[in-house]
């Protein structure tokens, strides 16, 4: 039974009914020693607490898909096939535009409309298996538009979350074609990868050899995908990334790291300290939290990356993280930082997208 699908959220409702019905019907009827009527009614009571707590997950967690799937849930999963050590850049040796072209066949998302569509992709140089989805701007299918090259941004959903949290959570696409349609936002290809690899650990889209090479799922695999099957090029300055939360870390982690891949990079509520995340796997080691906080990552580059950064949030929840590598960032890097308000939520950062998309539409260029 799907933990999202209908059957689930139908039969957890039943429960619900049923726990609340079955006090009410027969607590004056429980017969026996006091012990066994205490133990009765108490086992009624519990079971009427545990379906409601039930209930509200489910129901959430179909809106929000923080879960898709009983694996992702239990941590279960297993998305890594591979975790050879790639080296700095990540390639492992390779050369990304010698090796054969990845072809993947798309189908659409239950409840999300034809224009989603997903893939299960085998990244050949990270060692990660997993589902990618993909939306397609409006402009993507006129024919005035036939032989244009669209940019690129990659979507990283914070932990736990999957790709279809940016889509039916933050509501992305819903949000941002009309502004495509306009013209207020030009029209971005958007793609949002699997982030949960290593059951609900984070991996803070780090390469950790013999556990996972996330970061070359992210800024290889996934991109190399998406110019061989997509109307988009692999130039640095036509890609950007964004996320919310763990996501955000990543994203500004991606784009410091990888200048010659992304542009620009949007964190909602995003922190520089990876050690922030409890579930973050580069955090159990002090030396990989400190070589992989941002402020460290900034200042021991060779030189300043080209790159331009987004930092939001509230004061304490990603503003004060980025007021930090705004200070720390030399030109050609730049670090914008904005103070919003608004929780740490979905909703929150659902509302920061049109400001945050017309950003990056002056900082992403079209192929």
């Amino acid at each position: 039974m799907s933990l999202t699908g209908t059957p689930l959220f139908v039969a957890v409702v039943a429960l619900t009914v049923t726990a609340v019905v079955l006090p009410l019907a027969v607590w004056s009827r429980v017969r026996g020693p006091a012990a066994v009527r205490v133990a009765t009614r108490g086992t009624m009571l519990v079971f009427a607490q545990v379906t409601a707590v039930a209930l509200v997950f489910v129901g959430i967690n179909r809106d929000m898909n923080f879960y898709t799937s009983w694996g992702d849930l239990l941590g279960t999963g297993k998305y890594v096939t591979a975790a050879p050590d790639l080296g700095p850049d990540g390639l492992g040796g390779k050369k990304v535009e010698e090796a054969p072209k990845v072809r993947q066949q798309f189908q659409p998302v239950d409840g999300l409309g034809g224009r989603v569509q997903k893939t299960e992709l085998d990244g050949k140089v990270s060692g990660v298996k997993g589902d990618v989805m993909v939306w397609l701007p409006p402009q993507y299918d006129d024919p005035a538009y036939k032989d244009k090259k669209f940019p690129v941004v990659e979507l990283i959903p914070g932990i736990p979350g999957t790709g279809k949290s940016w889509f039916q959570g933050l509501k992305a696409h819903e949000v941002l074609e009309p502004l495509m349609k306009n013209g207020t936002v030009q029209p971005f290809i958007l793609v949002s990868p699997r982030a949960m690899l290593l059951g609900n650990g984070d991996t803070g889209c780090a390469n950790l050899p013999g556990k996972v090479n996330a970061d070359s799922w992210f800024s290889v695999d996934v991109r190399k995908m998406v110019v061989d099957n997509f109307r988009a090029s692999d130039e640095a300055r036509t890609w950007g990334v964004a996320g919310y939360s763990a996501g955000a870390y990543c994203a500004a982690k991606l784009a410091i790291a990888h200048p010659d891949r992304y542009a620009a990079a949007v964190s909602l509520s995003g922190y520089n300290d990876p050690g922030q995340e409890p579930s973050s796997l580069v955090a159990q080691d002090p030396e990989l939290r400190r070589t992989h906080n941002l402020l460290n990552l900034l200042k021991v580059a060779p030189t300043p990356p080209p790159v331009s950064l987004w930092m939001s949030g509230a004061a304490h929840d990603g503003y004060l993280s980025g007021m930090d590598l705004k200070g720390a960032a030399k030109s050609p890097t730049v670090v914008h930082a904005e103070k919003v308000t608004g929780g740490h939520n979905l909703e929150s950062w659902s509302k920061q997208l049109p400001q945050t998309f017309g950003w990056l539409t002056t900082q992403v260029k079209a192929p």
